[in-house]
């Protein structure tokens, strides 16, 4: 049982990295941002504080919200939410990569990155601790919606931070264009060529966690 969370432990931390790198590649494209990336700069060029900051404290107060509305936490919610904007700040702080002005070398990071964020998703959704914030929400808000499609939800979630992204001055380009629809030709790309299902994945949330670790079921 040691073993096996190690294990599983192992890979939500190594996703999470690598979704940090991914972001930070898409960043310094410079062709233009994702909704939510967009969402974060806005409040990182508004507040002065860190994207990665920004980053962590939008994803907790997603989570208050996906728990008010009755989503499944897990450690992978929490653990999304603070480590990504950490991994992200240290990552520019080594600042290895400088901001391209280039468009084609641009895209090609962006699609590097994107790349990235979906082999860094096969990672972390698969060591069912709990999806991220954000996917949480998306679900709740299919719930509360259900004559709506999915498409159609996400489209105006997205929509809606990546116009409060552009108010608030975060760029808006081509790159964000790639990002909304090649994301999703990215990840099932991926997940093909891994052989990985997603609808078989059942996360654990806080309590699922809980029945299995505490001290009178705990195996070593």
């Amino acid at each position: 049982m040691t073993t096996r969370y190690l294990k599983r432990f192992s890979r939500l931390i190594l996703g999470l990295f690598l979704y940090a790198v991914g972001i930070y590649f898409c960043v310094q494209a410079n062709i233009g941002l994702a909704p939510w990336d967009a969402f974060s700069m806005g409040f990182s060029l508004l507040t002065g504080m860190s994207f990665g900051n920004i980053v962590v404290l939008s994803g907790i107060a997603i989570i208050g919200i996906d728990f008010l509305l009755k989503e499944k936490i897990g450690f992978g919610t929490l653990l999304n939410a603070i480590l990504i904007g950490k991994f992200m700040d240290l990552i520019a702080w080594f600042d290895l990569i400088p901001r391209l002005t280039s468009f084609w070398g641009g895209l090609l990071l962006l699609l590097l990155g994107q790349f990235i964020i979906s082999l860094a998703s096969f990672l972390y959704i698969g060591s069912a601790l709990g999806c991220g914030p954000r996917d949480a929400l998306m679900v709740a808000l299919c719930k509360r919606f259900p004559k709506a499609s999915v498409g159609v939800i996400r489209a105006a979630l997205e929509g809606s931070v990546l116009l409060i992204g552009a108010l608030l001055g975060a760029k808006v380009g081509i790159g964000t264009v790639i990002s909304l629809f090649g994301i999703s030709v990215m990840i099932q790309w991926t997940f093909r060529l891994l052989h990985f299902d997603v609808k078989e994945i059942k996360h654990e949330n806080f309590a699922d966690t809980w029945k299995i670790w505490r001290p009178e079921k705990v195996e070593v």
